[in-house]
C-alpha cells in the first residue's frame, strides 16, 4: 500500500525548463521512476542534449520551444497532443529573472519575466486542459505543478522586482485554477523553492558566497536534487491526491524562520 501511494510509473509528464535546474532534477527522478517525460527548453540544442542524457535512465523526449511566445506555446501543445492522448503531470518550471535597482529597472526586465513566469504557465495549462482531463480520475487526478518561489512569499534579499511579482502572481493564479479545475479531476499546486544550487542561483552564489546565502536557512544548506525530486514525486503521486491549491515552500525552513 505505501509503495503504491508513491508509484508514478506509467504516467506521462511535460516539464518546461526541464533541461536544467529544478526542472531537470525532477525530470530525472520521473524518468527513473518509469514516467515518460517530455522536456521543453528554449534552445533546441540544450533541450536535445538534456533529453539524451536523461534517456540513459528511462524515457525522455525533447520538445523545445520559446514559451514566452504564444505561437510557440500553441505549437508545442499541438506537438504534444499529436504524441499523447493524455497528460498526467504538467510542470510549469521555465522561468527568468532580472535584477536592477528600483531607479534603473527597465521595461524589458518587467515584460520578459512576467511573460515567461506568469503568462505562459496560464496559457500552457489552458491549452493542455483536454489532455489533462483525459488523464485525471477522482482518486488520482491529473496534476499541474507550478514552480513558484519563496521570493513571491516574502521580501527578497535581491532587487528582483519583476521576478518576485511574477512568482506571487503565479501562486495566486494557481489557487484560482485549483478551485476551477477540481471538479474536472485536475489538481493545481505550487512548489516554492528557497535557495537551490542551480544555474539561476549561480551569480548570487558567486557574489555573496554560499555561506551567506544560507545564513538565514535553519537547515544551513541549499536545496539539491533529492529535495526537488522528493516534492516532485509526492505531488505527482497518489499520496497527494487530496491536495490542491497549496503553495508548498521547499526552503529549508527559511520562511518559517523569517
Amino acid at each position: 500500500m505505501t509503495t503504491q501511494l508513491f508509484d508514478i510509473s506509467g504516467k506521462v509528464a511535460f516539464i518546461t525548463g526541464g533541461s536544467r535546474g529544478i526542472g531537470q532534477m525532477i525530470a530525472r527522478a520521473y524518468v527513473e521512476a518509469g514516467v515518460r517525460v517530455y522536456i521543453c527548453s528554449r534552445k533546441a540544442q540544450v533541450s536535445d542534449a538534456a533529453a539524451a542524457e536523461l534517456s540513459a535512465y528511462g524515457e525522455c523526449i525533447s520538445m523545445p520551444a520559446d514559451l514566452s511566445d504564444m505561437t510557440e506555446v500553441e505549437r508545442v501543445v499541438t506537438e504534444l497532443s499529436a504524441a499523447e492522448t493524455a497528460l498526467h503531470v504538467l510542470i510549469n518550471n521555465a522561468g527568468a529573472t532580472w535584477g536592477a535597482s528600483i531607479d534603473e529597472f527597465p521595461e524589458k526586465g518587467w515584460d520578459k519575466v512576467l511573460a515567461l513566469n506568469a503568462k505562459s504557465p496560464f496559457f500552457l495549462m489552458q491549452k493542455l486542459l483536454p489532455l489533462l482531463e483525459r488523464a485525471g480520475v477522482p482518486n488520482d487526478p491529473a496534476r499541474v505543478l507550478n514552480v513558484g518561489s519563496v521570493d513571491g512569499m516574502h521580501l527578497p534579499v535581491f532587487d528582483n522586482f519583476s521576478y518576485a511579482a511574477s512568482k506571487a502572481a503565479l501562486h495566486h493564479l494557481s489557487r484560482m485554477a485549483a478551485s476551477h479545475l477540481a471538479s474536472r479531476h485536475i489538481t493545481v499546486n505550487v512548489i516554492a523553492p528557497g535557495p537551490f544550487a542551480t544555474d539561476m542561483m549561480q551569480p548570487m552564489i558567486e557574489s555573496m558566497g554560499e555561506e551567506k546565502l544560507v545564513a538565514n536557512v535553519p537547515l544551513k544548506r541549499m536545496g539539491g536534487p533529492d529535495d526537488a525530486a522528493g516534492i516532485g514525486i509526492f505531488l505527482a503521486a497518489r499520496a497527494s491526491a487530496f491536495i490542491t491549491g497549496a503553495v508548498i515552500p521547499v526552503d529549508g525552513g527559511l520562511l518559517g524562520a523569517s
